[in-house]
């Protein structure tokens, strides 16, 4: 029998803390809370509970998180492949076949779970035919580059950069995390939408992680959809649980699922 594993706990918050930090030798000053959550979600894409996150504690570059997941996998905690994909400066960690799995079904679901939600328009709508088919084209393109990546890669962690020509990252980032319909807009309005004060429906799925720590509840998903399009999108929803269901139930490493919705309307929706 080998010696005892420390506990993962305090292994997770130290790995965030030394190899997170703003440069070379410098520590990340992280809150022991946000550094187990962060080790959590990491878990969750290697469990297969959803396709990606995307990384946005600090300045961290891909070496640093190739260090990080390293840290991670000595405390048992990404035990799998991963990927790194860098995209304008952003940084999304993926469970390689879900999320190339992920991208294929939303290329061939009718209608699109794509939603309008482009500053001119007076309420969400789902995406009209031209637009949905300018964001599967985005979207195989990225399939295509995945694939080209996973048959390249060796060892546990791989990582590549793709050039998002054209591409609204909003839309194909929804896509990758694993959110059961993607807001689009018009890429010329910057940003813009029409969902201030919009009726939105926000999912939010937790389960606790005695992997990491007893008590640790973990934030797996939070994403909204427009109230009113919810009748139009059950089908998609309903799948989507069932989906998210199934892969909990062949997973260990968390217990508790929880999904929960309510409806909110803000003063206005940054995306």
């Amino acid at each position: 029998m080998g010696p005892a594993q420390a506990p993962a706990a305090p292994r997770a918050v130290a790995a965030a803390r030394e190899e997170l930090g703003p440069g070379p030798g410098r520590r990340w000053r992280c809150p022991a809370g946000r550094a187990l959550q962060l080790a959590g979600e990491v878990l969750a894409v290697a469990a297969g509970l959803k396709p990606a996150l995307l990384y946005d504690c600090g300045a961290a570059g891909p070496a640093q998180l190739r260090r990080y997941l390293a840290r991670l996998r000595e405390a048992g905690l990404a035990p799998h492949r991963l990927h790194l994909l860098g995209a304008e400066g952003s940084a999304l960690l993926l469970h390689p076949g879900l999320a190339q799995r992920r991208i294929a079904a939303v290329l061939r679901a009718h209608p699109a779970p794509f939603v309008d939600v482009s500053a001119g328009r007076q309420r969400p709508a789902l995406c009209g035919p031209a637009e949905a088919e300018a964001i599967r084209g985005h979207l195989a393109a990225l399939l295509a580059h995945l694939r080209a990546a996973d048959a390249a890669s060796a060892g546990p962690v791989s990582s590549s950069e793709v050039v998002p020509a054209g591409w609204n990252l909003c839309t194909i980032v929804g896509v990758l995390l694993g959110y059961p319909a993607a807001y689009a807009f018009a890429m010329e309005e910057g940003g813009e939408n029409c969902l201030a004060l919009t009726p939105l429906r926000v999912f939010t799925v937790q389960a606790s992680c005695p992997r990491i720590k007893d008590g640790l509840r973990v934030q797996i998903y939070s994403f909204s959809i427009p109230e009113s399009l919810c009748a139009e999108l059950k089908e998609v929803l309903d799948a989507w649980c069932s989906e998210l269901k199934e892969a909990f139930s062949a997973q260990s490493d968390f217990v508790g699922l929880h999904i929960s919705s309510k409806v909110v309307s803000l003063p206005a929706v940054a995306l």
